[in-house]
């Protein structure tokens, strides 16, 4: 999750080869070949343009991406890749909302479709994390699998920025067309692919983090006829009974100004944030997360999702102390009517997914923390007899925000190394048919070379622990 915040914008592997790129057709060689014949279907507008690069090494200068929109959410020293001429299709679906303010449409629901020249057979589909655009995963995951030969496909999800909540007749409304989102557009790219390349997508992959990481679930859930498989960054967890945002962020509202100031209930009020999920260790991370994230995180989807909280307010209060009327601190999601648990269970996750599956996710994430959140999944998909279609791999020193590795390199491991690793992993698991290691505990390097951190996390080292039952 990422808002437009002033810390964020100002920070805001062992990777196997690439697979050799599958020699296109003579047709296709040619650059940009067959512009004029793609159409995106059900597309309401769009934009075709041939470009002698689809990374960021050469969009941020043709105007082919928003810089913004991915901000912070890479480590500084993360290599861009180049070479990677090709055709983008920029555009909206349908859609009445009109958050998303790129190209100066003033329209939601808006796409960004990505042909390489050079394709190896395969797409990837991702749908942003937090409330960001569609190209917030241009860094983060648009770039490498390009330069490996993909086609990449990127949606906004159908309602963007802070006020997401506004979209949707009903509570769960505007998280739900997500999802709905993801499907449109994976279904559209796949025939744009077979126009492009005269057959379709050999392997079709999704991948994203956060909020992203939730719709790779949702879609292998939901939808795994349209999927390969998947890889899910540290994704949110909703599920009706709980744990979810809504039941982890008023403890730390509460309890985090009393242990930040000290004083005799310090050591309680610590302990209490323990016990809502905040690991021990985590602490240095707790002051950035409490003025940036912790607060507007809780009211923007509590508002999503129980906007009869605040009654007539739109977001609660920000900051508000316990005991103020209708503090988002005082959250109690157990004792909220039913229509609330209805909402959330509209968008909720069942565990039963029908593809491959690998999770990754940082043991110091606290923003969205491991034990409340991926462990919980792991469990649920256990559960519904689908053990056998997830890797799960705890990342000992990864936390939500890669960027924070900048400030914290002798603390953090940054993540994307290791979602590279998981890309590559599963690519072995439903291609070649080698299963990834078991699902365990990725112990971080000691003593850990910062230029190692940013390339490389091994899924088969020494284990920290291995997980039972994976």
């Amino acid at each position: 999750m990422r808002f437009a915040l002033p810390y964020a914008a100002a920070l805001l592997l062992t990777v196997t080869a690439a697979p050799a790129v599958a020699g296109p057709q003579p047709e296709t060689a040619a650059h940009c070949a067959r512009i004029a014949r793609l159409h995106v279907p059900g597309a309401e507008h769009q934009e075709v343009s041939c470009l002698g690069e689809l990374t960021t090494a050469g969009t941020v200068a043709s105007g082919h991406t928003d810089q913004a929109d991915w901000a912070g959410l890479t480590p500084a020293g993360l290599a861009t890749p180049s070479g990677v001429p090709g055709i983008q299709i920029d555009g909206y679906f349908s859609d009445t909302s009109k958050g998303n303010a790129n190209h100066g449409w003033s329209h939601d629901s808006q796409f960004v479709v990505r042909l390489p020249d050079r394709w190896n057979g395969g797409l990837v589909v991702a749908g942003s994390p937090g409330v960001r655009e569609q190209y917030a995963n241009d860094r983060a995951i648009g770039d490498w699998v390009l330069s490996r030969g993909y086609a990449f496909a990127a949606t906004d999800k159908g309602n963007t920025g802070a006020g997401f909540y506004r979209d949707g007749a009903a509570p769960g409304a505007a998280i739900a067309e997500w999802n709905d989102r993801v499907t449109q557009l994976t279904r559209a790219a796949r025939k744009v692919v077979a126009q492009r390349y005269h057959r379709p997508p050999s392997r079709t992959l999704a991948t994203g983090m956060s909020n992203g990481g939730y719709l790779v679930r949702w879609q292998l859930e939901n939808h795994p006829e349209l999927y390969d498989g998947g890889v899910d960054w540290e994704g949110t967890l909703w599920r009706a009974s709980g744990p979810h945002l809504l039941t982890f962020l008023p403890p730390a509202l509460r309890h985090y100004p009393v242990y930040a100031a000290g004083g005799p209930g310090a050591d309680q009020a610590h302990r209490a944030m323990v016990a809502a999920g905040y690991p021990a260790g985590s602490e240095f991370l707790w002051p950035f997360h409490h003025q940036y994230y912790w607060d507007l995180t809780q009211r923007i989807y509590r508002e999503e999702l129980d906007p009869g909280y605040d009654g007539q307010t739109e977001a609660g209060t920000a900051f508000c102390a316990p005991g103020t009327p209708a503090c988002d601190a005082d959250y109690d999601y157990a004792s909220r009517p039913p229509e609330v648990r209805r909402a959330v269970a509209s968008i909720a996750l069942t565990g039963r997914i029908g593809k491959p599956l690998i999770t990754l996710h940082g043991t110091l994430d606290v923003l969205l923390p491991i034990g409340r959140d991926s462990d919980v999944y792991a469990t649920m998909v256990r559960d519904a007899g689908r053990g056998a279609l997830l890797r799960y791999y705890r990342v000992e020193g990864g936390t939500h925000v890669d960027s924070l590795y900048d400030v914290f390199p002798d603390r953090l491991r940054p993540l994307t190394p290791c979602h590279r690793s998981a890309f590559t992993a599963l690519e072995a698991w439903i291609g070649h048919g080698r299963q990834p290691v078991p699902s365990r505990t990725l112990a971080r390097p000691e003593p850990a070379d910062p230029g190692t951190l940013l390339t490389d996390c091994p899924l088969g080292g020494p284990p920290a622990r291995t997980m039972a039952g994976s």
